[in-house]
């Protein structure tokens, strides 16, 4: 059996590696993989593992391949691309909106060298970067101005710090949400400095108790969309257009958190109208909230539209520059909003592709993909299935889709699945009924051979 006196020295087995390694790869590298392997064996070998005795050529061979492996994987990129298999649209742990092609294009262009992110080529001095977005913002939403950073929940907490610090805002019991990530309004009020005032009950609150609750501290009125649940039953919540006269009334500003917010209406394809961040602003929020990496179908980040002085005030806070997009999130955000600007939204966004699939093209689409694999020999056969908005949008809001169920055969429905997320690329689907289903709905017509290929791989 082999013991650890068998194990060679760091240095005899670093001659060997270096003969197979890559000759860019630094020495510092190798010497430490190397020992690396050397101590992972030993304290198997300590541990009680047992191990057929090779001759020493033979096992220095195997360990210096068993090297190289190891500094290929650590090598290897950690963020990868993935097949979204699973049908939830809106993915947040897969990255959540897949860009569009004017999106990566944009980020492309600017990426490599220097771009006029804070220079205004027209006068030749330093301009801003909230800029390039702003007008855009704007037009879209009917709003007075934009700000644009890097996720809703920072756009929530700049708002709340900036404008409410040492004050009070007034929230509806029902809206103290906690949504993904343990992001807790109440946290995040008691964080910003300002204090919370809960008003109403769980599940109906109207606007007269928003108008009994403000005094002479008040800074705010809240209204926080209940982005990844729903109440049902006897419920009330008081209009966005009641709350703007309560807040118009008084004097105090109303702002309106959508978590993902839409610039598309969503009743058209058999869902749930889903609030649209242009119709806040036409009922009265003073500031609404929004996500660019949700049903925008952009880059993550969080949009502020509002008016002017509020806007204003944001912008000026120590805080905003914290929270700023970089040039290729400006640069890809730009670019989706142009394919709204166009009217072209549906069939370039690929969210909006996603949510408006016609049924037909799904069918048509798995039966090709089913032919494919029992071609190969694997058992396939089409299922209908329901998908999912996903990200908070929507939520208990499904669209009918189709999908190709695979037999996992002896290996198991677990094993596969674990085979196909191992692989390149990457392949993460669901289990239904024991088979690998794989919903067609969110898997581009571009990675359907991969996904083939991938099937065949881990079969």
């Amino acid at each position: 059996m082999l013991t650890r006196r068998d194990l060679p020295s760091v240095d005899r087995l670093l001659q060997v590696v270096r003969t197979e390694a890559d000759p860019a790869w630094p020495g510092a590298l190798l010497r430490e993989a190397v020992r690396a392997e050397l101590d992972d064996l030993r304290g198997r070998l300590q541990a009680g593992e047992k191990r057929e005795a090779v001759p020493p050529e033979v096992l220095l061979r195997t360990l210096a391949e068993q090297v190289i492996a190891r500094i290929t994987t650590e090598l290897r990129p950690s963020l990868r691309p993935v097949i979204n298999a699973t049908g939830v649209i809106i993915q947040t742990n897969l990255g959540r909106a897949p860009l569009s092609v004017a999106a990566r294009a944009a980020m492309h262009a600017v990426a490599p060298g220097y771009s006029n992110l804070e220079y205004d080529l027209v006068v030749g001095k330093r301009g801003s970067r909230n800029a390039h977005l702003e007008a855009l913002l704007t037009r879209l939403t009917g709003a007075e101005a934009a700000l644009a950073v890097n996720n809703n929940a920072a756009a929530v907490y700049l708002a709340l710090i900036a404008l409410a610090a040492g004050r009070e805002v007034i929230v509806s019991r029902g809206q103290a949400v906690e949504i993904g990530g343990g992001f807790r309004i109440p946290d995040v009020l008691r964080q910003s400095g300002a204090t919370l005032v809960e008003v109403g009950t769980t599940n109906r609150t109207y606007a007269r108790d928003y108008a009994a609750a403000i005094t002479e501290r008040t800074a705010m009125l809240l209204r926080v969309h209940s982005s990844n649940f729903r109440l049902v039953g006897f419920v009330h919540e008081a209009s966005l257009a009641e709350l703007a006269t309560v807040a118009q009334t008084h004097g105090v500003p109303l702002v309106d958190d959508l978590g993902s917010g839409t610039l598309l209406p969503t009743a058209p394809f058999g869902l749930a109208p889903e609030p649209m961040v242009q119709e806040s602003i036409a009922a009265g929020a003073d500031l609404v909230t929004f996500s660019g990496d949700k049903l925008l179908g952009g880059p993550q980040a969080g949009l502020l539209v509002g008016r002017a002085t509020l806007i204003a005030q944001l912008r000026r806070h120590p805080l905003a520059r914290a929270l700023r997009l970089d040039k290729t999130t400006i640069a890809g955000l730009e670019a989706t909003l142009r394919s709204y600007l166009r009217g072209q939204a549906l069939n370039e966004i690929p969210v909006w592709q996603m949510i408006s699939a016609p049924l037909p093209r799904l069918q048509a689409r798995a039966a090709a993909l089913a032919a494919a694999l029992q071609a190969a020999g694997i058992a396939a056969s089409v299922m209908p299935c329901r998908s999912a908005i996903g990200g908070g949008s929507l939520p208990g809001e499904t669209l009918a889709s189709v999908g190709v169920a695979v037999l996992p055969g002896p290996v198991g429905a677990e094993v596969l699945m674990q085979r196909l997320r191992l692989g390149e690329p990457a392949v993460i689907a669901r289990i239904s009924d024991a088979q690998i289903l794989f919903d067609l709905r969110t898997v581009g017509e571009d990675e359907t051979n991969a996904l083939v290929a991938r099937v065949l791989d881990a079969s």
